[in-house]
């Protein structure tokens, strides 16, 4: 009878352990999982460069009047001094949790943005009395500054600068999956040091 009722309270006991075991590994998942969620979250959610780009434009629009006999004309000398920044919308970020594998998928990284914020100051300014500067001269000038300052954007340093701050953001998703026992992947590679981002980017 002694030996039935100790084998009675070592498999009460082995299944108490068991189901102890079982409780703390399930919070333990969950709250990795919380864990990498909040991160995500608190995430910067613009990684900004910033810049400067003076130019000097000479706008020119002449108008015929009586066809070769007669042209009006205007013109103007515009200085353009403009703020730049380059932005990554970290919350535009997809990415899927798979606790089952312990694997944080990061789907896509959205494309930097480009703000260009153009000064234009208007000098020597002259207009015939039949072409005089109206609105979409104006209008004109602008979108032929922003066309300019955007090709000489993409040639800068300014777009390198913003993807190696994006890079050290997305490298701390790295550090907290690794610390955690979690999987880093991107489109469907594995991030194995902090500096794969760049490899896998570029």
């Amino acid at each position: 009878m002694k030996k039935f009722l100790f084998g009675v309270l070592l498999t009460i006991t082995i299944l108490l352990v068991y189901r102890q075991c079982t409780h703390e590994s399930t919070v333990v998942i969950n709250n990795s999982s919380d864990l990498i969620q909040e991160q995500l979250k608190n995430v910067s959610k613009l990684v900004v460069s910033e810049g400067y780009f003076s130019e000097v434009f000479n706008y020119e629009n002449s108008k015929e009047i009586l066809g070769e006999y007669l042209i009006a004309e205007k013109k103007a000398i515009v200085v353009v001094n403009a703020k730049v920044t380059i932005a990554y919308d970290l919350e535009k970020l997809t990415y899927k949790l798979d606790e089952d594998t312990k694997t944080l998928q990061i789907l896509s990284i959205p494309d930097h943005e480009v703000s260009i914020n153009p000064d234009l100051e208007y000098y020597d300014i002259k207009e015939d009395f039949l072409n005089q500067f109206e609105a979409e001269d104006y209008n004109s000038i602008k979108e032929t500054v922003n066309t300019s300052l955007k090709v000489k954007i993409e040639k800068s340093t300014l777009v390198s600068n913003a993807q190696n701050r994006l890079i050290s953001e997305l490298a701390k998703f790295y550090i907290l999956t690794e610390s955690l026992g979690w999987k880093l992947t991107y489109n469907g590679e594995q991030v194995k040091a902090e500096d794969d981002f760049e490899k896998l980017l570029l």
